[in-house]
């Protein structure tokens, strides 16, 4: 789920990358936390030794999400996309959508059940593994049971275009935003619009996690995760707001919806992998909590195991209606 053309996928902690420390790291599952510099475990190449083979992440941990994000995308922007979708020209001959950063397809198995009307599918990512895990579990029939079909492409969002999406009827993209750059939303931004093409982007992080019950270091963990995402020009926490303004400023309309993961007792595995790259982005990012973080994980995963512990880390679904460049209302 690296974005065409995004900086590694959003499949770490909410949806931002998480941690390549020691704190945990031996029971991380490779993607659960981001490019690794002590150890490279955090992910994988495809072929040892070849510098220009993007990382990728792990099927494993994308697997692991997909119930917690499923459960959480904004059902509430389903509708009014639909409207836009009813009232495109040609949507009798299907619709084209590209998912960007597909990684294992798990947004067109949320979204393609969910719509009406035969579907074509093009999934970006730049990691082929994850393009071929995408293509075998992808949906092959629509809500009202119209034929869905794949291809996938390789690429980068960097070169999106709007000549890239002509046709299009929609854009979707999962754990996306918060990795990338602002000069990549406004790129994302300037395709969308000027192929007047909707976009739905969900599950981006939105830097509030609420942990039950409370800890006294549970604020300073967030605030150091928080600036590990904003590291090296990526937006984090911010994207979301970048983004509807970019959207904005280009004439579309833009619906916000929140999409929180609400994890309990029945999600212990995805809150322990989510915890472990939490707090260790969180100590990549200040070493000084080291010695203090190690013991607070001992303790939340003590609880989580216990099935005492509750999280709710926030994200935000973004739908983006650009003015139709052909007459479609």
């Amino acid at each position: 789920m690296d974005a065409e053309g995004a900086e590694p996928l959003g499949s770490g902690p909410g949806s931002g990358s998480g941690a390549g420390t020691d704190v945990g790291a031996d029971s991380v599952i490779a993607g659960a936390g981001p490019v690794a510099r002590l150890g490279e475990r955090a992910t994988v190449r495809l072929r040892d030794g070849d510098p220009e083979e993007a990382p990728r992440y792990a099927p494993e941990w994308l697997r692991l999400r997909e119930g917690a994000d499923a459960a959480a995308r904004a059902r509430e922007l389903l509708d009014p996309l639909r409207i836009r979708l009813a009232n495109l020209p040609g949507r009798a001959r299907g619709h084209v959508v590209h998912d960007l950063g597909c990684g294992t397809g798990s947004m067109g198995r949320w979204l393609a059940p969910r719509l009406d009307g035969a579907q074509h599918w093009v999934l970006h990512d730049r990691d082929p593994y994850l393009l071929h895990f995408a293509a075998v579990a992808s949906p092959r029939s629509a809500a009202d049971g119209s034929r869905v079909t794949v291809e996938t492409r390789r690429g980068d969002i960097a070169r999106l275009t709007p000549d890239a999406l002509a046709g299009a009827s929609l854009v979707t993209a999962s754990a996306l935003l918060d990795v990338l750059t602002r000069e990549q939303i406004e790129t994302l931004a300037d395709a969308c619009t000027g192929a007047g093409c909707p976009a739905l982007l969900t599950l981006s992080v939105a830097g509030r996690v609420e942990l039950t019950p409370g800890d006294p270091l549970d604020a300073e963990i967030a605030e150091a995760f928080d600036a590990h995402q904003r590291r090296s020009g990526l937006l984090g926490p911010d994207a979301v707001t970048v983004a509807c303004e970019a959207f904005a400023e280009r004439g579309a309309t833009v619906r916000l919806h929140p999409s929180p993961w609400r994890l309990g007792a029945g999600e212990a595995a995805l809150t322990e992998q989510w915890l472990r790259g939490w707090v260790g982005a969180a100590v990549e990012q200040r070493p000084e909590l080291r010695d203090r973080a190690e013991r607070y994980l001992h303790d939340r995963l003590a609880a989580c195991a216990a099935g005492t512990l509750r999280a709710t880390v926030h994200h935000s679904d973004l739908l983006a209606l650009p003015r139709p460049t052909d007459g479609a209302a």
